[in-house]
């Protein structure tokens, strides 16, 4: 009798070692930051949807609000959607003889398609994140919606190839380094005339050019001047760096370089594109075959010129 009580004192002090020193690996600092790295409980799609869409709102050219407008943006769902645009044609304006005859509405539909789609998707290891400090999820999303940004501005830019309106028949200008001015008279000032010549109203008008040719408007006192620029300075955000001619000047590498050392210069207002973008997709999930979890993104998004006679065009060479 005597033995069996001392066994099972025995069974009962080494059972209580046992749960102590597993406690104490259980707490251990690098158990802790294996199972964080290994866990995707703390991922919340919305919160990294709204941190890619906040870096696409503030990286934009072509796609931001100076150069195109959204208003289809909250009618689209996924991939493959449509949406219907229509607009209605000017009434006639007849003279008054005593009877009044009423006319058909004139109306034409447009089909704006979402049928652009770009994913990204990133593997984060646990031994990775173990040894790494703070939060991966600021560097992934700022990258995101860069690579995002960056395809969605050229498929914008592209589209201003249809536009109803070019300086000098659509011939190159040149505008070289020895003669910097012909940035402003050669350029600058058509392109407004022919947004004149289309009754385009002048406020919210904008140019987009190449690093280039700011660089030859930065030897023109006209544009650099604070009396020329509205002393609002060199540099006012989201790409813009003055004004000139009538417009807010801003400045893209996406600025189609269409033959040799030729690039095409693209103005107008907001009211001739739109253009619709949706992340659709933002999901994490724990990968298969290897200790990592996985983290992905999917946007559908579509543009469309709706109004070609309110953008015009340049094509200029630097020699």
């Amino acid at each position: 009798m005597f033995r069996i009580l001392l066994a099972l004192a025995f069974i009962v002090i080494a059972y209580g070692i046992v749960n102590a020193v597993a406690a104490r690996l259980l707490d251990a600092p690098f158990v802790r930051a294996l199972g964080q790295a290994g866990s995707t409980a703390s991922f919340i799609p919305e919160f990294w949807s709204l941190k890619i869409q906040a870096a696409l709102s503030k990286a934009l050219v072509f796609a931001s609000p100076m150069v195109v407008n959204s208003d289809y943006e909250g009618e689209i769902a996924g991939a493959g959607d449509t949406v219907h645009i229509t607009t209605v044609g000017d009434p006639d304006v007849n003279d008054y003889t005593g009877t009044v005859t009423y006319q058909e509405t004139q109306t034409a539909d447009s089909l704006l398609l979402i049928d652009q789609q770009k994913y990204w998707a990133i593997k984060v290891k646990d031994v990775d994140k173990a040894q790494q400090a703070g939060n991966v999820a600021p560097t992934i999303t700022q990258r995101a919606a860069y690579k995002l940004k960056d395809a969605q501005d050229q498929l914008i830019e592209g589209l201003f190839a249809g536009a109803g309106n070019s300086v000098n028949s659509g011939s190159a200008v040149a505008v070289t380094a020895s003669d910097p001015t012909s940035a402003y008279d050669d350029i600058l000032v058509p392109l407004a005339v022919k947004l004149d010549e289309a009754n385009v109203p002048t406020d919210g008008r904008f140019v987009v050019v190449p690093p280039w040719f700011h660089g030859r408007m930065l030897s023109d006192d006209r544009f650099i001047r604070a009396d020329a620029n509205g002393g609002q300075g060199a540099t006012l955000g989201n790409g813009r760096v003055g004004r000139a001619a009538g417009f807010d000047v801003m400045v893209s590498n996406n600025c189609t370089n269409t033959t040799g050392d030729d690039y095409r210069i693209s103005a107008g207002t907001n009211a001739a594109i739109t253009f619709a973008s949706q992340l659709v997709e933002t999901e994490s999930l724990r990968l298969t075959d290897t200790f990592a979890d996985g983290v992905r993104g999917l946007s559908v998004y579509g543009a469309k010129l709706v109004r070609p006679e309110m953008v015009a065009i340049a094509i200029a060479s630097q020699t």
